[in-house]
């Protein structure tokens, strides 16, 4: 069966990476850059606008999609660590509930919203991925440093939110695969107050890094399903 491929938050540098690989790789049939801003995806690829944090957008992104036929991969890029009246708090002191709301919207609800509306556009039997971009500092096992509270506690829940999703696709689609993917530290626009230098081990560029997700993702079987995985494939502790 021909699949497309969905890439969501297409306008970021590892979003944008992501849907260069998969149209050098084209191993499906269409493959949708999706982002709020709409910005125009390379060929053959289809453009689109998505907004993760309104479910009408969300629903109409995945109504368009639907027309092409079923869904074989769709990865949540699309996130926010800081930005206007967001920033990582380095004491309880700072939080801001206005700003921990926006970063949980984004980081936790929109990916959940997507679920929703494009996982009934997957194959029920045949292998599928869902997959969205998490990250270490969302696992509580190894929360040594503290601090960034509303970052790390959206990507905790976006975890729950994809291990329950995993829980109901088994009944549902049991040839999907769905999981958490972290990126390593990535030279872009979200990273760039807070990575280390730039000749730094384990600092990859957006290409790098799609490249180290996208062999994950094709080295995942139906027991790796609800758990994340960081991009040298190792699995990240709940």
């Amino acid at each position: 069966m021909t699949t497309s491929a969905v890439v969501i938050g297409a306008s970021g540098g590892i979003g944008r990476a992501l849907v260069d690989a998969l149209v050098a790789r084209g191993a499906h049939g269409t493959v949708f850059a999706l982002s709020r801003s709409g910005v125009p995806a390379p060929a053959p690829a289809c453009a689109g606008i998505i907004d993760v944090t309104d479910e009408a957008s969300v629903a109409a992104a995945a109504e368009d999609v639907a027309r092409d036929g079923p869904v074989g991969l769709v990865i949540v890029a699309s996130g926010l660590l800081h930005g206007d009246g967001v920033a990582p708090e380095k004491a309880i002191r700072s939080l801001d509930p206005v700003a921990m709301a926006t970063v949980f919207a984004v980081n936790t609800i929109g990916p959940a919203l997507v679920a929703k509306h494009f996982l009934p556009l997957m194959p029920r039997a045949e292998r599928c991925c869902f997959a969205a971009l998490s990250a270490r500092v969302g696992s509580i096992e190894d929360n040594r440093l503290g601090g960034w509270y509303a970052y790390r506690a959206s990507k905790a829940a976006l975890n729950q939110i994809l291990r329950t999703l995993a829980v109901e696709a088994r009944r549902t689609h049991p040839g999907a695969i769905v999981v958490g993917l972290h990126p390593g530290t990535v030279t872009t626009a979200l990273s760039r107050p807070f990575r280390p230098d730039t000749d730094a081990p384990g600092l990859f560029s957006p290409a790098v890094s799609a490249a180290h997700l996208l062999k994950v993702l094709d080295g995942l079987g139906p027991e790796d399903t609800g758990h994340v995985f960081a991009w040298d494939g190792a699995r990240i502790p709940a």
